[in-house]
Protein backbone atom coordinates (compact mmCIF):
# COMPACT_ATOMS: atom_id res chain seq x y z
CA UNK A 1 0.00 0.00 0.00
CA UNK A 2 1.35 3.47 -1.13
CA UNK A 3 2.05 5.93 1.80
CA UNK A 4 -0.26 9.07 2.92
CA UNK A 5 0.38 12.17 1.93
CA UNK A 6 -0.76 14.03 5.23
CA UNK A 7 -1.38 17.71 5.99
CA UNK A 8 -0.85 18.19 9.34
CA UNK A 9 -1.42 22.33 9.45
CA UNK A 10 -4.16 24.01 7.46
CA UNK A 11 -6.42 26.99 8.74
CA UNK A 12 -9.53 25.77 6.78
CA UNK A 13 -11.81 27.79 8.77
CA UNK A 14 -10.35 31.04 7.42
CA UNK A 15 -12.43 33.71 5.76
CA UNK A 16 -10.05 33.45 2.67
CA UNK A 17 -12.03 30.01 1.94
CA UNK A 18 -15.73 31.36 2.90
CA UNK A 19 -16.56 31.29 -0.91
CA UNK A 20 -15.13 27.85 -2.36
CA UNK A 21 -14.46 25.56 0.88
CA UNK A 22 -15.59 22.53 0.19
CA UNK A 23 -13.90 23.11 -3.53
CA UNK A 24 -10.68 23.32 -1.24
CA UNK A 25 -11.20 20.33 0.30
CA UNK A 26 -12.26 18.86 -2.95
CA UNK A 27 -9.02 19.68 -4.48
CA UNK A 28 -7.35 18.69 -1.42
CA UNK A 29 -8.02 14.67 -2.39
CA UNK A 30 -7.86 15.43 -5.71
CA UNK A 31 -4.14 15.70 -5.05
CA UNK A 32 -4.23 12.65 -2.94
CA UNK A 33 -4.05 14.23 0.43
CA UNK A 34 -5.52 11.41 2.61
CA UNK A 35 -5.55 13.21 6.10
CA UNK A 36 -5.82 17.08 7.08
CA UNK A 37 -5.26 18.40 10.76
CA UNK A 38 -7.04 21.92 10.43
CA UNK A 39 -5.93 24.22 13.77
CA UNK A 40 -7.37 26.29 16.07
CA UNK A 41 -5.88 29.76 16.23
CA UNK A 42 -8.35 31.04 19.19
CA UNK A 43 -10.78 29.32 21.53
CA UNK A 44 -13.71 31.82 20.41
CA UNK A 45 -13.27 29.87 16.70
CA UNK A 46 -13.12 26.76 18.44
CA UNK A 47 -16.89 25.80 17.10
CA UNK A 48 -16.12 26.94 13.67
CA UNK A 49 -12.75 24.52 13.46
CA UNK A 50 -14.70 21.69 14.99
CA UNK A 51 -17.69 21.75 12.46
CA UNK A 52 -15.17 21.57 9.99
CA UNK A 53 -13.54 18.35 11.82
CA UNK A 54 -17.16 16.67 12.95
CA UNK A 55 -18.53 16.87 8.96
CA UNK A 56 -15.57 15.48 7.16
CA UNK A 57 -14.03 11.86 7.87
CA UNK A 58 -10.33 12.76 6.72
CA UNK A 59 -10.34 16.14 9.04
CA UNK A 60 -9.23 16.31 12.45
CA UNK A 61 -8.99 19.50 14.45
CA UNK A 62 -6.72 20.96 17.83
CA UNK A 63 -7.85 23.35 20.54
CA UNK A 64 -5.93 26.37 21.26
CA UNK A 65 -5.05 30.09 20.94
CA UNK A 66 -2.28 31.45 19.16
CA UNK A 67 0.30 34.15 20.66
CA UNK A 68 -1.22 36.49 18.66
CA UNK A 69 -4.37 36.19 20.16
CA UNK A 70 -3.45 35.35 23.60
CA UNK A 71 -4.18 39.37 24.33
CA UNK A 72 -8.18 37.75 24.01
CA UNK A 73 -8.64 35.31 26.85
CA UNK A 74 -5.81 36.30 29.03
CA UNK A 75 -6.77 34.33 31.87
CA UNK A 76 -7.31 30.87 29.61
CA UNK A 77 -7.48 28.58 31.82
CA UNK A 78 -5.89 24.46 31.67
CA UNK A 79 -9.42 23.53 32.49
CA UNK A 80 -11.50 24.99 29.55
CA UNK A 81 -8.79 23.90 27.20
CA UNK A 82 -8.92 20.28 28.18
CA UNK A 83 -12.90 20.70 28.20
CA UNK A 84 -13.01 21.47 24.77
CA UNK A 85 -10.19 18.49 24.13
CA UNK A 86 -12.24 16.14 24.93
CA UNK A 87 -14.69 16.65 22.38
CA UNK A 88 -14.50 14.22 19.61
CA UNK A 89 -11.84 14.67 16.72
CA UNK A 90 -9.78 16.91 18.76
CA UNK A 91 -5.99 15.90 18.34
CA UNK A 92 -4.15 18.41 19.35
CA UNK A 93 -3.37 21.56 22.26
CA UNK A 94 -2.25 24.47 20.31
CA UNK A 95 -1.24 26.09 18.18
CA UNK A 96 0.53 28.32 20.62
CA UNK A 97 3.92 29.68 21.93
CA UNK A 98 5.49 32.98 21.33
CA UNK A 99 5.38 35.60 18.65
CA UNK A 100 7.97 38.16 19.69
CA UNK A 101 7.98 39.20 15.65
CA UNK A 102 4.55 41.21 15.58
CA UNK A 103 3.97 41.48 19.64
CA UNK A 104 0.31 41.89 18.90
CA UNK A 105 -0.24 40.19 22.44
CA UNK A 106 1.80 41.49 25.65
CA UNK A 107 4.61 39.00 25.95
CA UNK A 108 4.00 38.11 29.58
CA UNK A 109 0.17 37.08 28.65
CA UNK A 110 1.84 34.90 25.33
CA UNK A 111 3.81 33.07 28.34
CA UNK A 112 1.18 32.81 30.73
CA UNK A 113 -1.10 31.24 27.86
CA UNK A 114 1.41 29.56 26.39
CA UNK A 115 2.07 27.58 29.81
CA UNK A 116 -1.62 26.62 30.29
CA UNK A 117 -1.51 25.39 27.08
CA UNK A 118 1.55 22.64 27.99
CA UNK A 119 0.04 21.70 31.39
CA UNK A 120 -3.39 20.91 29.38
CA UNK A 121 -0.90 19.04 26.73
CA UNK A 122 0.30 17.15 29.94
CA UNK A 123 -2.79 16.38 30.93
CA UNK A 124 -4.61 14.94 28.02
CA UNK A 125 -1.79 13.73 26.41
CA UNK A 126 -2.19 15.11 23.32
CA UNK A 127 0.33 16.96 21.02
CA UNK A 128 1.65 20.29 21.56
CA UNK A 129 1.74 22.12 18.74
CA UNK A 130 4.16 25.01 18.99
CA UNK A 131 4.22 28.54 17.03
CA UNK A 132 7.82 30.41 17.56
CA UNK A 133 9.57 33.19 15.87
CA UNK A 134 12.01 35.45 16.96
CA UNK A 135 11.77 33.90 20.86
CA UNK A 136 14.37 31.21 20.88
CA UNK A 137 15.76 31.86 24.77
CA UNK A 138 12.49 32.22 26.25
CA UNK A 139 10.69 29.29 24.22
CA UNK A 140 14.32 27.20 25.23
CA UNK A 141 13.39 27.97 28.76
CA UNK A 142 9.90 27.46 28.95
CA UNK A 143 9.98 24.12 27.01
CA UNK A 144 12.51 22.66 29.61
CA UNK A 145 11.33 24.26 32.44
CA UNK A 146 8.03 22.22 31.75
CA UNK A 147 9.17 19.40 30.72
CA UNK A 148 11.18 18.67 34.20
CA UNK A 149 7.35 19.36 35.50
CA UNK A 150 6.25 16.61 33.15
CA UNK A 151 6.70 15.33 30.10
CA UNK A 152 4.53 15.51 26.96
CA UNK A 153 4.76 15.53 23.29
CA UNK A 154 5.48 18.43 21.04
CA UNK A 155 5.52 19.40 17.71
CA UNK A 156 7.34 22.59 16.13
CA UNK A 157 5.14 23.87 13.87
CA UNK A 158 6.54 25.46 10.29
CA UNK A 159 9.75 25.78 11.91
CA UNK A 160 12.10 28.70 10.78
CA UNK A 161 14.01 29.92 13.88
CA UNK A 162 17.68 29.07 15.08
CA UNK A 163 19.50 25.79 15.44
CA UNK A 164 20.10 25.99 19.33
CA UNK A 165 16.45 26.00 19.91
CA UNK A 166 16.03 23.42 17.18
CA UNK A 167 18.77 21.02 19.35
CA UNK A 168 17.44 21.86 22.51
CA UNK A 169 13.82 21.27 21.04
CA UNK A 170 14.64 17.80 19.17
CA UNK A 171 16.61 17.06 23.15
CA UNK A 172 12.93 16.88 24.95
CA UNK A 173 11.70 14.88 21.86
CA UNK A 174 10.35 17.42 19.56
CA UNK A 175 8.92 16.64 16.39
CA UNK A 176 9.11 19.46 13.37
CA UNK A 177 7.03 20.57 10.41
CA UNK A 178 8.45 21.48 7.21
CA UNK A 179 6.31 23.82 5.05
CA UNK A 180 6.63 25.87 2.02
CA UNK A 181 9.26 28.29 3.38
CA UNK A 182 11.29 25.39 2.73
CA UNK A 183 11.18 25.94 -0.74
CA UNK A 184 11.78 29.37 -1.03
CA UNK A 185 14.54 30.37 -2.71
CA UNK A 186 16.20 32.49 0.13
CA UNK A 187 15.52 30.17 2.82
CA UNK A 188 18.74 28.25 2.95
CA UNK A 189 19.34 28.65 6.33
CA UNK A 190 15.77 26.98 7.21
CA UNK A 191 16.62 23.56 5.00
CA UNK A 192 20.28 23.71 6.99
CA UNK A 193 18.77 23.05 9.59
CA UNK A 194 15.91 20.55 8.16
CA UNK A 195 18.79 18.68 6.92
CA UNK A 196 19.51 18.27 11.14
CA UNK A 197 16.63 17.26 12.22
CA UNK A 198 15.87 13.98 13.66
CA UNK A 199 14.49 11.57 10.21
CA UNK A 200 11.88 9.72 12.62
CA UNK A 201 10.39 12.87 13.67
CA UNK A 202 9.44 15.36 10.38
CA UNK A 203 6.48 16.36 9.24
CA UNK A 204 4.87 17.86 6.73
CA UNK A 205 2.23 20.97 6.17
CA UNK A 206 0.99 23.68 4.01
CA UNK A 207 -0.10 25.83 6.65
CA UNK A 208 -2.69 27.06 4.27
CA UNK A 209 -4.27 29.69 2.97
CA UNK A 210 -0.63 31.16 4.39
CA UNK A 211 2.91 30.13 2.42
CA UNK A 212 2.24 28.65 -0.90
CA UNK A 213 5.36 26.63 -1.87
CA UNK A 214 7.24 27.55 -5.03
CA UNK A 215 5.67 26.81 -8.06
CA UNK A 216 2.69 28.66 -6.45
CA UNK A 217 4.13 31.19 -4.58
CA UNK A 218 2.41 34.61 -3.92
CA UNK A 219 -0.94 32.96 -4.34
CA UNK A 220 -3.46 32.01 -1.65
CA UNK A 221 -2.47 28.63 -0.38
CA UNK A 222 -4.07 24.87 -0.42
CA UNK A 223 -3.94 21.65 1.13
CA UNK A 224 -3.72 20.36 -2.23
CA UNK A 225 -0.26 22.23 -2.90
CA UNK A 226 1.77 19.73 -0.19
CA UNK A 227 3.19 17.62 -2.83
CA UNK A 228 5.62 20.74 -3.88
CA UNK A 229 6.69 20.38 -0.01
CA UNK A 230 7.24 16.40 0.52
CA UNK A 231 9.16 16.42 -3.14
CA UNK A 232 11.59 19.66 -1.49
CA UNK A 233 12.05 17.94 2.07
CA UNK A 234 12.80 14.78 -0.56
CA UNK A 235 15.42 16.76 -2.27
CA UNK A 236 16.42 18.07 1.37
CA UNK A 237 17.16 15.14 3.01
CA UNK A 238 18.12 12.92 -0.11
CA UNK A 239 15.26 10.78 0.21
CA UNK A 240 13.19 9.86 -2.24
CA UNK A 241 9.34 10.70 -3.14
CA UNK A 242 7.93 7.19 -1.87
CA UNK A 243 10.47 7.51 0.95
CA UNK A 244 9.83 11.30 2.28
CA UNK A 245 5.98 9.97 2.17
CA UNK A 246 6.80 6.87 4.21
CA UNK A 247 8.47 8.82 6.53
CA UNK A 248 6.55 11.88 7.08
CA UNK A 249 3.50 9.42 7.57
CA UNK A 250 4.73 7.18 10.23
CA UNK A 251 5.81 10.11 11.90
CA UNK A 252 2.76 11.65 11.97
CA UNK A 253 1.00 9.18 13.60
CA UNK A 254 3.52 8.54 16.00
CA UNK A 255 2.98 11.98 17.20
CA UNK A 256 -0.82 12.66 16.76
CA UNK A 257 -1.43 8.82 18.26
CA UNK A 258 -4.96 9.45 19.12
CA UNK A 259 -5.68 9.62 15.04
CA UNK A 260 -6.73 6.10 14.06
CA UNK A 261 -3.77 4.89 11.50
CA UNK A 262 -5.63 3.38 8.27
Amino acid sequence: MSAMLIDSHVNLHAHQYDEDRDAVIARAREAGIGLMVTICDKVSSFEAVHAIAMAEPDIWCTVGTHPHEAKENPDLSVEALVALADRPRVIGIGECGLDFHYDFSPRDIQARVFRAHIAAARQTGLPLVVHTREADPLMAEILEEEHQRGAFKLLMHCYTSGAELAARAAALGAWFSVSGIATFKAAEDVRAIIRDMPADRIIVETDCPYLAPVPMRGRRNEPAYLPHIVDKLGEIRGWTRSEAEARTEDAFFALFDRIPRP
